[in-house]
C-alpha cells in the first residue's frame, strides 16, 4: 500500500477531531476566564477592606471613622472598576480607643454575567475582613 493511498483515507479525520475538541477548548477557556475574574474580584475586595480599616483607624472620632471607612471602601472598589451590584461595609468601632482596633467587613455582590456561558450564577458575593490597630500614641481623645 502506498503512502499516498493511506493519506487519502485520513483526509477528513482532522476536521472531525477539531469539531470534537473545539467545544471542550472553549469551555476550558471560559473556566480560566471565570477563575481569573473570581481571583481578581476577591483580591480587590480584600484591598478595599484593608483600605477602609486603615482610613477608619486614622480618625479621632468614631463617627468620622465609620464615614471614612465606608468612603475608602467604595473609592477603592471604584478605582479598581469592581462593579458591585450591592456593597455593604460594616465597621466595628467597639474597640475604638488608642491601642484598640477597628474591624471592617466588606461584602460586594459582583456580576458574573460576562462568563455566564458556563452556567455559573449571575452574581457572586465576595467577603473580606480587615482589622487595623489604632496607634497607641496618637494625639487627641479617642
Amino acid at each position: 500500500m502506498s503512502v499516498r493511498h493511506r493519506l487519502r483515507g485520513q483526509q477528513g479525520s482532522v476536521s472531525v477531531e477539531l469539531a470534537v475538541l473545539a467545544p471542550a477548548l472553549v469551555v476550558l477557556l471560559l473556566l480560566v476566564v471565570f477563575a481569573g475574574r473570581v481571583a481578581q474580584a476577591d483580591g480587590d475586595v480584600r484591598r478595599a477592606a484593608s483600605a477602609a480599616a486603615r482610613a477608619a483607624s486614622l480618625r479621632q472620632d468614631p463617627g468620622d471613622a465609620e464615614t471614612a471607612g465606608r468612603q475608602a471602601a467604595a473609592a477603592n472598589l471604584s478605582e479598581n472598576r469592581v462593579g458591585c451590584a450591592r456593597l455593604d461595609t460594616e465597621i466595628d468601632i467597639t474597640r475604638f480607643f488608642a491601642g484598640g482596633a477597628v474591624a471592617v467587613t466588606v461584602r460586594c455582590t459582583a456580576s458574573m454575567a460576562d462568563v455566564s456561558g458556563l452556567g455559573v450564577p449571575g452574581q457572586r458575593t465576595f467577603i473580606a475582613r480587615s482589622i487595623q490597630v489604632i496607634d497607641r500614641y496618637r494625639g487627641g481623645e479617642g
